[in-house]
């Protein structure tokens, strides 16, 4: 983890749980499997936060094409391994704290105002009772549902990094998903078979979820600008300055 690492309370416990799911769904074949090469961690070295997995060949992008069935059937799958797992996994209202401790981090800026700032909390209060805090069942998720985190190779789809998975309602991950196929390109109708072959009969009941995930992005985005920008700035600083000649 680099910049994500600011989501969680507790790193280490965060990427555990990313091996004890990963350990668990090995023998599906549907997930990248931890490395068998040395012990998958975590392990924290120069404030760098990392665990090991096995290398995976895979296309640099998935291609969506015409098949909507594969991308619901990877889901569809996913879910249902993750349905039988009982081990630790933090509760759907931590994944509010994270992301209310992630916009704590910004900082008023020329483009981004205290208001602004603000108002994003105000949202994302908005969302807490609907979405995280919603009477709906719940089981053990990936946590970050999209395109970014499927792999294709081969053998077929496979899903890697679980360093965000939790246990909360399925409806998290199915709008997480939805909203990674339109922006890759998917329209309405390809989004809406998908939906329907992984058996989601209601796309209206992920709006709340889609909203959140939007504000989830817009923080991250805000963040990830201002963390870069700040970067940037210490680089500069620490780079040697030219001899003046005369």
């Amino acid at each position: 983890m680099t910049g994500t690492v600011l989501l969680h309370d507790d790193p280490n416990r965060w990427l555990e749980r990313e091996v004890s799911v990963l350990s668990f769904l090995a023998p599906s074949g549907i997930a990248v499997r931890p490395s068998p090469l040395i012990a998958p961690g975590p392990y924290q070295h120069d404030g760098l936060w990392m665990t090991f997995c096995e290398w995976v060949a895979h296309q640099s992008q998935i291609e969506l094409g015409d098949d909507a069935e594969k991308f619901a059937v990877a889901l569809r799958d996913l879910h249902d391994e993750l349905s039988t797992f009982t081990g630790d996994l933090g509760g759907f209202l931590e994944v509010w704290c994270d992301i209310e401790r992630l916009r704590r981090q910004l900082r008023p800026t020329d483009a981004v105002s205290p208001e602004i700032i603000d108002s994003l909390h105000e949202r994302l209060l908005a969302l807490r009772t609907p979405v995280f805090e919603a009477p709906l069942p719940t089981q053990a998720l990936h946590g970050d549902v999209s395109l970014s985190n499927l792999l294709s190779t081969r053998n077929g789809l496979v899903w890697s990094d679980f360093e965000d998975a939790c246990r909360g309602p399925l409806h998290w991950d199915v709008a997480g998903y939805a909203i990674s196929l339109r922006d890759r390109g998917a329209d309405s109708p390809f989004v809406a078979r998908v939906l329907d072959q992984y058996g989601w009969s209601d796309e209206r009941a992920l709006g709340a979820f889609m909203k959140a995930h939007d504000l989830y992005s817009e923080i991250w985005h805000l963040y990830d600008t201002q963390r870069r920008a700040g970067a940037e700035r210490v680089a500069r600083r620490a780079s040697p300055r030219p001899y003046a000649c005369s």
